[in-house]
């Protein structure tokens, strides 16, 4: 007799017996994914030598904590033993990556997930299993490519635009106040680049951004149509079935 699939074995929104709890698997690549992003902005933080740079660090940082928090959360909800999960399930490393002084513990988040994902199949069958669910996996991609915009889009434009004369963005603030109002295309104008460069970056996040919000706000719309036409159409097969009952 062939053994099961390895990921068969252990079921998604459930604890194992080790402790470790299990959420999905578009939501695991995507906290992957963040970890990563945090490693990289705490390098980039020690590499930037401007202020005003790292402050959009901060300022992303601060979204990133948002969403292991949100992390944590989950597991602990699903967990059947709280104690277990924060113990022998390595929760604690979920607990201290929330804490930006202790951004150099998500390395460990980084390999607790990639085991997680060895565990139920590997790299190919995540990848698979990532593309199952469109509506999940391609909100949570989505959204973390709106992050990456929203990071390096501030970024790129301060560095060309916070020493130029007659300069409109001029700090952190500023970028991250751009980038957002380009993203969701409102313009209010009161923040615009002046140098060909930071010009050619505006046309970047234009082209890229506005694409990525408008792909962001259809599945959110999707996902709020999906979840009220629910209740119709379980009234619908009620009304239905009461004849041939009948």
């Amino acid at each position: 007799m062939e053994p099961e699939p390895r990921e068969k074995k252990i079921a998604w929104q459930s604890q194992t017996a080790d402790g470790q709890v299990l959420l999905s698997m578009p939501w695991e690549i995507f906290v992957l994914c963040v970890a990563v992003l945090s490693i990289v902005n705490l390098v980039l933080a020690i590499l930037l030598r401007d202020p005003d740079l790292n402050q959009v660090i901060v300022v992303i940082d601060f979204i990133l904590v948002a969403i292991f928090a949100i992390d944590l959360l989950r597991r602990l909800r699903v967990a059947d033993d709280n104690r277990a999960y924060l113990i022998h399930g390595y929760g604690w490393l979920d607990v201290i990556s929330i804490f930006p002084a202790l951004r150099i513990a998500r390395i460990l988040r980084i390999v607790k997930v990639t085991r997680i994902l060895q565990r139920m199949g590997g790299a190919e069958a995540a990848v698979k299993a990532f593309f199952v669910n469109k509506a999940t996996g391609g909100l949570l991609m989505v959204f973390f490519i709106a992050i990456m915009v929203l990071e390096f889009g501030s970024l790129l434009v301060l560095w060309a635009e916070e020493a130029a004369p007659g300069a409109t963005i001029t700090s952190a603030q500023d970028a991250v106040w751009y980038v957002i109002v380009t993203m969701s295309t409102v313009g209010y104008g009161d923040t615009y680049p002046v140098t060909q460069l930071g010009r050619l970056f505006g046309a970047l996040i234009i082209v890229v951004g506005v694409g990525v919000f408008g792909t962001l706000t259809g599945f959110l719309a999707n996902a709020f149509l999906s979840s009220s036409s629910e209740p119709d159409e379980s009234a619908r097969s009620t009304a239905e079935e009461k004849p041939a009952s009948s």
